[in-house]
């Protein structure tokens, strides 16, 4: 954290000393009366680096979104690969097993969704449920050929399972470093002082315009907020494929 801080502070210095020290060694010829060229230059920075932070913080927010959806899809799909392999067993391991399907499915999606959004973590109880049912398939009896390949496109389903819920253990306690919000913050500071520092007169034009930048500011880093955090977040990951994998089961009994 002392390095945002410190970094930037010696960097204006630096570039203070480089401007004051150049000036004395520049030619005479290359002066110029005013300091207009100079608070253009500054302005177009600020909008640069607004602009520049903004992009950066957008795409990595929808990229961890986007992720975090595409692991809900991996986790929901295997699990009907589960169930629909649980449904060729003999009883009673076909009853059990698509049992501890269903009600992990319905944990996830009743459960594990408010602990996600709430406590940016995954439920204990959930976990246990999988535990069960990972034990349940690999204690199926192996003597018969068939039976037995079953079992392992099962557990090789569930191992597909095992490694989408890590992702999505992973993606509930996702956010944007901090570094790039402090980044952010100061990029917006700089860029709602630019009527100030651009020497503009307070008219109704002006201040409307100002009210209308500080608009469309404010709602860039709402929809940021929002887009962080996918699971926590404003705009949350949807259920829709657990929800579907339990319309799947319905359709496979």
């Amino acid at each position: 954290m002392a390095l945002v801080l410190i970094v930037p502070v010696v960097a204006a210095i630096l570039a203070v000393v480089v401007f004051v020290v150049g000036d004395r060694l520049r030619p005479v010829s290359w002066r110029q009366t005013d300091d207009e060229s100079s608070g253009t230059l500054v302005l177009d920075l600020i909008n640069t680096l607004f602009l520049a932070v903004v992009a950066f913080v957008v795409v990595i927010c929808w990229q961890e979104y986007d992720n975090a959806h595409n692991h809900t899809i991996a986790e929901a799909k295997a699990l009907v690969d589960t169930y629909t392999a649980a449904h060729s067993m003999p009883d009673p391991e076909h009853r059990q097993i698509e049992g501890l399907v269903r009600d992990y499915t319905d944990q996830v999606v009743t459960e594990e969704w408010s602990v996600m959004r709430e406590q940016r973590r995954l439920s204990a109880s959930t976990q246990d449920t999988f535990d069960s049912l990972r034990d349940a398939v690999a204690s199926v009896p192996s003597t018969d050929a068939d039976v037995a390949d079953l079992r392992t496109t099962a557990m090789a389903s569930l191992d597909a399972v095992a490694e989408a819920r890590q992702d999505r253990a992973l993606d509930a306690g996702y956010r944007v470093p901090g570094f790039l919000y402090v980044a952010l913050w100061c990029g917006t500071v700089l860029l709602l002082c630019t009527a100030v520092l651009s020497g503009v007169e307070v008219t109704r034009r002006s201040v409307l315009m100002t009210a209308l930048l500080g608009v469309v500011v404010g709602s860039t880093i709402l929809a940021i907020y929002n887009l962080d955090r996918p699971f926590s977040g404003g705009n949350v990951v949807p259920k829709d494929a657990f929800e579907y994998a339990l319309s799947r089961y319905q359709h496979i009994n």
